[in-house]
Protein backbone atom coordinates (compact mmCIF):
# COMPACT_ATOMS: atom_id res chain seq x y z
CA UNK A 1 0.00 0.00 0.00
CA UNK A 2 1.37 3.39 -0.96
CA UNK A 3 2.50 5.66 1.83
CA UNK A 4 0.23 8.65 2.46
CA UNK A 5 2.44 11.73 2.30
CA UNK A 6 1.89 14.77 4.52
CA UNK A 7 1.14 16.81 1.40
CA UNK A 8 -2.01 14.70 0.86
CA UNK A 9 -3.22 15.36 4.40
CA UNK A 10 -4.47 18.93 4.16
CA UNK A 11 -7.53 18.57 6.39
CA UNK A 12 -8.06 21.41 8.82
CA UNK A 13 -9.39 21.09 12.37
CA UNK A 14 -13.04 21.27 11.27
CA UNK A 15 -12.55 18.43 8.77
CA UNK A 16 -10.86 16.27 11.39
CA UNK A 17 -13.63 17.02 13.90
CA UNK A 18 -16.24 15.96 11.37
CA UNK A 19 -14.44 12.71 10.57
CA UNK A 20 -13.89 11.90 14.23
CA UNK A 21 -17.51 12.66 15.09
CA UNK A 22 -18.69 10.42 12.25
CA UNK A 23 -16.34 7.66 13.39
CA UNK A 24 -17.38 7.94 17.04
CA UNK A 25 -21.02 7.49 16.02
CA UNK A 26 -20.46 4.06 14.50
CA UNK A 27 -17.57 2.45 16.37
CA UNK A 28 -15.27 2.40 19.36
CA UNK A 29 -11.94 4.20 19.28
CA UNK A 30 -9.08 1.77 18.68
CA UNK A 31 -5.86 2.21 20.65
CA UNK A 32 -3.66 -0.39 18.96
CA UNK A 33 -0.77 -2.26 20.49
CA UNK A 34 2.77 -1.84 19.19
CA UNK A 35 4.34 -5.10 18.05
CA UNK A 36 7.82 -6.07 19.23
CA UNK A 37 10.06 -9.02 18.47
CA UNK A 38 10.94 -11.39 21.30
CA UNK A 39 14.22 -9.48 21.78
CA UNK A 40 12.26 -6.27 22.36
CA UNK A 41 13.02 -4.62 19.02
CA UNK A 42 10.24 -3.09 16.95
CA UNK A 43 8.43 -5.52 14.64
CA UNK A 44 7.14 -3.44 11.69
CA UNK A 45 5.60 -6.44 9.93
CA UNK A 46 3.82 -7.43 13.13
CA UNK A 47 2.55 -3.87 13.52
CA UNK A 48 1.21 -3.89 9.98
CA UNK A 49 -0.52 -7.27 10.31
CA UNK A 50 -2.03 -6.32 13.65
CA UNK A 51 -3.29 -2.94 12.39
CA UNK A 52 -4.85 -4.58 9.34
CA UNK A 53 -6.77 -6.91 11.65
CA UNK A 54 -7.89 -3.99 13.82
CA UNK A 55 -9.10 -2.00 10.82
CA UNK A 56 -11.09 -4.98 9.57
CA UNK A 57 -13.32 -4.63 12.66
CA UNK A 58 -14.47 -1.09 11.72
CA UNK A 59 -13.19 1.09 14.57
CA UNK A 60 -14.22 4.74 14.68
CA UNK A 61 -10.59 5.93 14.60
CA UNK A 62 -7.03 4.70 15.18
CA UNK A 63 -4.90 6.11 18.00
CA UNK A 64 -1.42 4.58 17.44
CA UNK A 65 1.56 5.12 19.73
CA UNK A 66 -0.54 6.08 22.74
CA UNK A 67 -0.63 4.47 26.19
CA UNK A 68 -1.77 1.02 25.03
CA UNK A 69 0.79 1.27 22.23
CA UNK A 70 3.61 1.87 24.75
CA UNK A 71 4.41 5.38 23.56
CA UNK A 72 6.49 5.81 26.70
CA UNK A 73 8.98 3.18 25.50
CA UNK A 74 9.34 4.20 21.84
CA UNK A 75 12.25 6.19 20.48
CA UNK A 76 11.65 8.74 17.72
CA UNK A 77 12.60 6.43 14.84
CA UNK A 78 10.30 3.71 16.15
CA UNK A 79 7.52 6.23 16.64
CA UNK A 80 7.90 7.35 13.03
CA UNK A 81 7.58 3.76 11.80
CA UNK A 82 4.55 3.02 13.98
CA UNK A 83 2.64 6.15 12.94
CA UNK A 84 3.60 5.77 9.27
CA UNK A 85 2.36 2.18 9.22
CA UNK A 86 -0.92 3.23 10.84
CA UNK A 87 -1.43 5.96 8.23
CA UNK A 88 -0.61 3.57 5.40
CA UNK A 89 -2.94 0.86 6.66
CA UNK A 90 -5.79 3.27 7.43
CA UNK A 91 -5.45 4.75 3.92
CA UNK A 92 -7.94 7.49 4.75
CA UNK A 93 -10.69 5.11 5.88
CA UNK A 94 -10.58 6.32 9.49
CA UNK A 95 -8.81 9.21 11.22
CA UNK A 96 -5.35 8.49 12.63
CA UNK A 97 -4.61 10.30 15.89
CA UNK A 98 -1.03 9.76 17.08
CA UNK A 99 0.11 10.09 20.66
CA UNK A 100 2.60 12.71 21.78
CA UNK A 101 3.72 13.88 25.18
CA UNK A 102 6.37 14.55 27.84
CA UNK A 103 7.40 18.22 27.98
CA UNK A 104 6.34 20.56 25.18
CA UNK A 105 9.76 20.50 23.49
CA UNK A 106 9.83 16.72 23.18
CA UNK A 107 6.10 16.65 22.39
CA UNK A 108 6.79 19.09 19.55
CA UNK A 109 9.45 16.75 18.10
CA UNK A 110 7.02 13.83 18.11
CA UNK A 111 4.35 16.13 16.66
CA UNK A 112 6.60 17.01 13.72
CA UNK A 113 7.22 13.33 13.09
CA UNK A 114 3.50 12.55 13.19
CA UNK A 115 2.79 15.44 10.84
CA UNK A 116 5.42 14.22 8.37
CA UNK A 117 3.96 10.71 8.59
CA UNK A 118 0.52 11.96 7.60
CA UNK A 119 -1.38 11.68 10.89
CA UNK A 120 -4.67 13.55 11.14
CA UNK A 121 -4.36 14.78 14.73
CA UNK A 122 -2.49 14.34 18.01
CA UNK A 123 -3.51 13.07 21.43
CA UNK A 124 -1.44 15.05 23.95
CA UNK A 125 -0.57 12.60 26.71
CA UNK A 126 0.04 13.90 30.26
CA UNK A 127 3.43 15.49 30.86
CA UNK A 128 6.16 13.58 32.63
CA UNK A 129 7.18 13.51 36.31
CA UNK A 130 6.45 17.00 37.62
CA UNK A 131 3.28 18.58 38.97
CA UNK A 132 2.23 21.82 37.29
CA UNK A 133 -0.14 24.71 38.04
CA UNK A 134 -3.08 25.54 35.80
CA UNK A 135 -1.18 28.30 33.99
CA UNK A 136 1.53 25.79 33.14
CA UNK A 137 -0.94 23.26 31.76
CA UNK A 138 -2.44 25.90 29.48
CA UNK A 139 1.00 27.17 28.44
CA UNK A 140 2.25 23.70 27.52
CA UNK A 141 -0.71 23.06 25.23
CA UNK A 142 -0.43 26.52 23.70
CA UNK A 143 3.29 26.11 23.02
CA UNK A 144 2.70 22.76 21.35
CA UNK A 145 -0.17 24.17 19.27
CA UNK A 146 2.16 26.90 18.00
CA UNK A 147 4.59 24.27 16.71
CA UNK A 148 2.37 21.91 14.74
CA UNK A 149 -0.29 22.18 12.07
CA UNK A 150 -2.09 19.15 13.48
CA UNK A 151 -5.26 19.45 15.58
CA UNK A 152 -4.77 18.54 19.24
CA UNK A 153 -6.83 16.49 21.68
CA UNK A 154 -5.90 17.24 25.29
CA UNK A 155 -5.81 14.34 27.75
CA UNK A 156 -6.46 14.76 31.44
CA UNK A 157 -5.57 12.01 33.85
CA UNK A 158 -3.16 11.56 36.74
CA UNK A 159 -1.45 14.86 37.52
CA UNK A 160 -3.21 16.69 34.66
CA UNK A 161 -6.66 18.07 35.52
CA UNK A 162 -7.95 21.13 33.72
CA UNK A 163 -9.89 23.56 35.89
CA UNK A 164 -12.86 25.31 34.35
CA UNK A 165 -11.07 28.58 33.53
CA UNK A 166 -8.04 26.71 32.19
CA UNK A 167 -10.32 24.61 30.02
CA UNK A 168 -11.92 27.74 28.61
CA UNK A 169 -8.44 29.02 27.73
CA UNK A 170 -7.32 25.88 25.94
CA UNK A 171 -10.67 25.48 24.17
CA UNK A 172 -10.10 28.90 22.59
CA UNK A 173 -6.91 27.65 20.91
CA UNK A 174 -8.11 27.06 17.33
CA UNK A 175 -6.30 23.75 16.90
CA UNK A 176 -7.48 22.21 20.20
CA UNK A 177 -10.49 20.17 19.10
CA UNK A 178 -11.22 17.89 22.02
CA UNK A 179 -10.55 16.49 25.48
CA UNK A 180 -10.04 12.90 26.54
CA UNK A 181 -10.92 12.40 30.19
CA UNK A 182 -9.38 9.68 32.34
CA UNK A 183 -10.10 11.19 35.75
CA UNK A 184 -13.69 9.94 36.09
CA UNK A 185 -14.85 13.02 38.01
CA UNK A 186 -18.23 13.42 36.34
CA UNK A 187 -19.17 16.54 38.26
CA UNK A 188 -16.06 18.35 37.00
CA UNK A 189 -16.45 16.89 33.52
CA UNK A 190 -20.06 18.06 33.28
CA UNK A 191 -18.90 21.60 34.00
CA UNK A 192 -16.42 21.35 31.13
CA UNK A 193 -18.96 19.99 28.67
CA UNK A 194 -21.34 22.83 29.52
CA UNK A 195 -18.58 25.40 28.98
CA UNK A 196 -17.26 23.89 25.75
CA UNK A 197 -17.60 25.68 22.41
CA UNK A 198 -19.93 24.17 19.84
CA UNK A 199 -18.42 21.16 18.11
CA UNK A 200 -15.79 20.48 20.78
CA UNK A 201 -15.17 16.73 21.17
CA UNK A 202 -15.12 14.77 24.42
CA UNK A 203 -13.89 11.21 24.94
CA UNK A 204 -14.25 8.79 27.84
CA UNK A 205 -10.69 7.65 28.51
CA UNK A 206 -11.29 5.82 31.79
CA UNK A 207 -9.34 2.58 32.30
CA UNK A 208 -11.50 -0.17 30.75
CA UNK A 209 -13.85 2.59 29.65
CA UNK A 210 -16.82 0.28 29.12
CA UNK A 211 -17.20 0.13 32.91
CA UNK A 212 -17.90 3.87 32.92
CA UNK A 213 -19.59 4.22 29.53
CA UNK A 214 -23.15 4.60 30.79
CA UNK A 215 -22.15 7.11 33.45
CA UNK A 216 -20.14 9.22 30.99
CA UNK A 217 -23.04 9.22 28.54
CA UNK A 218 -25.23 10.90 31.17
CA UNK A 219 -22.99 13.99 31.01
CA UNK A 220 -22.95 14.00 27.22
CA UNK A 221 -19.76 11.99 26.64
CA UNK A 222 -20.76 8.89 24.71
CA UNK A 223 -17.52 8.21 22.80
CA UNK A 224 -14.90 6.06 24.48
CA UNK A 225 -11.61 4.31 23.93
CA UNK A 226 -11.59 0.54 24.34
CA UNK A 227 -8.56 -1.45 25.43
CA UNK A 228 -10.64 -4.59 24.98
CA UNK A 229 -10.96 -3.75 21.28
CA UNK A 230 -7.19 -4.23 21.06
CA UNK A 231 -7.55 -7.98 21.66
CA UNK A 232 -11.26 -8.87 21.43
CA UNK A 233 -13.01 -6.50 19.02
CA UNK A 234 -15.94 -8.92 18.90
CA UNK A 235 -16.61 -8.26 22.60
CA UNK A 236 -15.96 -4.52 22.36
CA UNK A 237 -18.20 -4.13 19.32
CA UNK A 238 -20.99 -6.20 20.88
CA UNK A 239 -20.95 -4.00 23.97
CA UNK A 240 -20.92 -0.84 21.84
CA UNK A 241 -23.89 -2.13 19.83
CA UNK A 242 -25.80 -3.02 23.00
CA UNK A 243 -25.28 0.48 24.39
CA UNK A 244 -26.31 2.18 21.17
CA UNK A 245 -29.45 0.07 20.77
CA UNK A 246 -30.50 0.30 24.42
CA UNK A 247 -30.09 -3.45 24.95
CA UNK A 248 -29.48 -3.27 28.70
CA UNK A 249 -29.65 -7.03 29.16
CA UNK A 250 -26.79 -7.75 26.75
CA UNK A 251 -24.71 -4.88 28.11
CA UNK A 252 -25.26 -6.06 31.69
CA UNK A 253 -24.27 -9.62 30.85
CA UNK A 254 -21.01 -8.50 29.25
CA UNK A 255 -20.26 -6.21 32.18
CA UNK A 256 -21.05 -8.85 34.78
CA UNK A 257 -19.44 -11.87 33.12
CA UNK A 258 -16.50 -10.29 31.30
CA UNK A 259 -15.67 -6.67 32.06
CA UNK A 260 -15.92 -6.78 35.86
CA UNK A 261 -13.71 -9.90 36.19
CA UNK A 262 -11.31 -8.43 33.62
CA UNK A 263 -10.92 -5.27 35.71
CA UNK A 264 -10.34 -7.38 38.82
CA UNK A 265 -7.62 -9.29 36.97
CA UNK A 266 -6.15 -6.07 35.59
CA UNK A 267 -5.87 -4.58 39.06
CA UNK A 268 -3.78 -7.43 40.45
CA UNK A 269 -0.47 -5.99 39.23
CA UNK A 270 0.59 -2.44 38.22
CA UNK A 271 0.99 -2.21 34.46
CA UNK A 272 -1.43 -5.00 33.67
CA UNK A 273 -3.61 -2.43 31.87
CA UNK A 274 -1.17 -2.91 28.98
CA UNK A 275 0.46 -6.27 29.77
CA UNK A 276 -2.84 -8.17 29.96
CA UNK A 277 -4.06 -6.58 26.75
CA UNK A 278 -0.93 -7.64 24.91
CA UNK A 279 -1.02 -11.14 26.41
CA UNK A 280 -4.67 -11.49 25.39
CA UNK A 281 -3.83 -10.43 21.84
CA UNK A 282 -1.13 -13.12 21.72
CA UNK A 283 -3.68 -15.68 22.92
CA UNK A 284 -5.74 -14.69 19.87
CA UNK A 285 -2.74 -15.34 17.61
CA UNK A 286 -1.88 -11.68 17.01
CA UNK A 287 1.85 -11.10 16.31
CA UNK A 288 2.36 -8.37 18.92
CA UNK A 289 5.21 -9.84 20.98
CA UNK A 290 6.13 -8.90 24.55
CA UNK A 291 5.84 -5.66 26.50
CA UNK A 292 8.91 -3.56 27.19
CA UNK A 293 10.22 -2.84 30.67
CA UNK A 294 9.21 -1.45 33.09
CA UNK A 295 6.07 -3.43 32.22
CA UNK A 296 6.17 -7.15 32.95
CA UNK A 297 4.42 -10.16 31.49
CA UNK A 298 1.49 -11.73 33.35
CA UNK A 299 2.34 -14.56 35.72
CA UNK A 300 1.46 -18.10 34.60
CA UNK A 301 -1.49 -18.16 37.02
CA UNK A 302 -2.80 -14.80 35.80
CA UNK A 303 -2.31 -15.86 32.19
CA UNK A 304 -4.38 -18.98 32.81
CA UNK A 305 -7.13 -16.86 34.36
CA UNK A 306 -6.95 -14.50 31.38
CA UNK A 307 -7.33 -17.35 28.92
CA UNK A 308 -10.38 -18.69 30.76
CA UNK A 309 -11.98 -15.25 30.99
CA UNK A 310 -11.28 -14.41 27.36
CA UNK A 311 -12.78 -17.69 26.21
CA UNK A 312 -15.89 -17.04 28.30
CA UNK A 313 -16.26 -13.50 26.97
CA UNK A 314 -15.92 -14.60 23.38
CA UNK A 315 -18.45 -17.35 23.97
CA UNK A 316 -21.01 -14.74 25.10
CA UNK A 317 -20.78 -12.98 21.73
CA UNK A 318 -20.55 -16.17 19.68
CA UNK A 319 -16.85 -15.95 18.85
CA UNK A 320 -13.97 -18.36 19.44
CA UNK A 321 -10.55 -17.97 21.02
Amino acid sequence: MARVSPETNTAGPSDVVRRLRDGMAHGVLSFPLTAFHDDGSLDPDGCRAYLAAQLATAPGALFPACGTGEFFSLDEDEYRRVVSIAVEEAAGRVPVVAGTGYGWAQAARFARIAEEAGADALLVLPHYLVAAPQDGLAAQLGQLAARTRLPLIAYQRGQVAYGLETFRRIARIPSVIGLKDGRCDLDALQRLTLAAPEGFLFFNGAPTAEMQARAYATVGVAAYSSAVHAFAPEIANAFFAALRSGDAGSADKLLRDFYVPFVELRDRVPGYSVSLVKAAARLRGRPVGPVRAPLTEPSPADLADLRELLSAGLDIVGAAL
